[in-house]
């Protein structure tokens, strides 16, 4: 057996189920090993960020983790900005890099590159393989790592340790679990909520913003005169009638700082201190007011969703009546687009249990605002803020959940950055909409030009701001793609589009105009 093929069986064994591939010559030892051993899916995309994206958004609705394929430096080099996303959004994957031949690598070949030093500020474990009889277990040491830490695990796969024999499958323990949080804590923080001093906010993060954890946490707030706050980009958010409403932190530290005002206590859960984007003059970089105190239930490694049952005992609140909260009211959009516009009218037609895929940048935060009056759903959002993640993450998605339909509210600047996601879609028959926020400006920048002072910017920093001149047509480019499209201007155009999106299996795109 080659170690290539020992490889493959043993992902398979582990339970991988996909490889999201976008390989070249040093992988293709790897590549044959596919017709050789069944069980793992391949899925070739036209770029590695559409590969590492889809890797992240199908470890968000599984856990379990894709297999990437890469092509040496350069190939991981170009998927490094969605595993950046990834990383933050604890997303398990395996990244398997192929590398020249062992005894090629001292000659220095054109594309020979320090991999490890790409792989390791994106990874949480980097290897290599050692020979062909070692592979299979080196790519176990892989698997137990990225389930281990939540983050994604590279190894570098040597093209003559694939080629040769020698390979045997290794064996696969049991997956790691999530380390418990000690009982002395649970019993600390208890007794500071309990205490009747103040008001507490509790702040959920990573699994701990899943449907139970929200309910666990909302049953201790409304017991001890507290409110739950989920941070602000979640990797993934469960949204629905039996699920309380949260508010998620703003965006701005001057906002997060007005939320958090009149709190006594901020208790982490599976989150961390709020931190602000960027550096902005005369903000904190924590945008915390100064007379909360800050505590941690449960860190991004442990399992916050156990901490915060065992809290809920603690507290006498495991039995406590759920908070109703009012939905909000969603009128149906008329007249020229707007981001409300284009919002409502995904929230008045997406289908049941649909997957929304969040990077609509300076339009995306008008979704959330309304999301509690759209059927049960799941939303994602951009953990890490390196843009080009929303369709990618809406590929792999729908690879996870075939089942449910997957809708990607996209800004247009972001999706230019990975587009070539949409002939995956066409390819693969994968049932997403994309709806494009066509405004044709970085609107994120030229809001933040205000926010620095510059309201009459210059002719060169609206060039670097625009998009215009030639304003991209993206129903033309998704038809390149292979991906039915149509434009909308007005509210009843895009409530039109995507009911007839929805209604046919399929990738779709519709570009709506602001």
């Amino acid at each position: 057996m080659k170690g290539s093929e020992s490889l493959l069986a043993t992902a398979t064994a582990a339970g991988v189920q996909v490889c999201f591939a976008n390989p070249g010559t040093t992988e293709i030892p790897l590549v044959e090993a596919f017709d050789q051993v069944e069980g793992v899916r391949a899925v070739l995309a036209l770029s590695e960020g559409v590969v590492t994206g889809a890797a992240d958004g199908y470890a968000r609705m599984t856990g379990i983790p894709a297999m990437t394929l890469l092509h040496l430096g350069p190939g991981l080099a170009n998927g490094i900005a969605n595993l950046h996303n990834a990383r933050r959004a604890r997303s398990p994957m395996i990244n398997v890099i192929g590398e020249h031949a062992t005894w090629h690598q001292p000659a220095d070949a054109p594309l020979n590159s320090d991999i490890e030093s790409l792989a390791r500020p994106v990874s949480g474990w980097v290897g290599r393989t050692s020979s062909p009889v070692n592979a299979a277990a080196e790519f176990v040491e892989a698997y137990q790592a990225t389930l281990r830490q939540r983050l994604p695990a590279t190894l570098i796969a040597a093209a003559d340790h694939m080629w040769s024999q020698g390979g045997e499958p290794a064996e696969v323990p049991v997956p790691p679990t999530r380390p418990t949080v000690d009982d002395q804590q649970v019993s600390t923080i208890a007794k500071l909520l309990s205490g009747g001093r103040g008001r507490p906010a509790l702040l959920l993060g990573g699994h701990a913003a899943a449907p139970d954890g929200i309910r666990t946490a909302a049953r201790i707030a409304a017991t001890v005169g507290g409110e739950v706050f989920v941070e602000r980009s979640p990797a993934r958010i469960e949204r629905g009638p039996e699920i309380p409403l949260v508010r998620s932190l703003p965006y701005f530290p001057e906002d997060v700082l007005k939320a958090l005002d009149g709190y006594s206590h901020l208790v982490l859960v599976g989150a961390r201190t709020p931190v602000a984007f960027f550096g902005y003059r005369g903000m904190p970089s924590f945008p915390v007011p100064n007379n909360i105190k800050v505590h941690t239930l449960a860190d991004a490694d442990q399992d916050a969703i156990d901490a915060l049952h065992a809290l809920a005992e603690a507290t006498g609140s495991a039995a406590a009546e759920l908070p109703h909260a009012e939905r909000p009211q969603v009128p149906t959009p008329e007249g020229p687009l707007t981001a409300a516009g284009i919002a409502a009218a995904i929230v008045l037609t997406q289908p049941e249990h649909a997957i929304l895929v969040n990077e609509g940048v300076s339009s995306g935060a008008a979704y959330p605002a309304i999301a509690a009056a759209a059927p049960p759903h799941a939303e994602l959002t951009n953990t890490g803020g390196a843009i080009g993640m929303g369709m990618p993450v809406a590929t792999g998605a729908a690879i996870a959940c075939p089942d449910r339909s997957v809708i990607n509210l996209q800004a247009d600047g972001s999706a230019a950055y990975t587009v070539q996601a949409l002939w995956t879609q066409a390819r693969e028959s994968l049932d997403v909409t994309t709806v494009i926020c066509a405004n044709s400006r970085y609107g994120i920048l030229q809001a933040e030009l205000r926010r620095a002072g510059i309201d009459q910017p210059g002719a060169a920093a609206m060039s670097m701001t625009s998009l215009a001149e030639p304003t991209v047509d993206w129903t033309a480019v998704a038809r390149g793609f292979g991906v039915p499209s149509s434009r909308a201007s007005t509210g009843a155009e895009l409530l039109d589009a995507l009911r007839a999106a929805h209604a046919e299996p399929g990738p779709h795109l519709v570009e709506a105009v602001l």
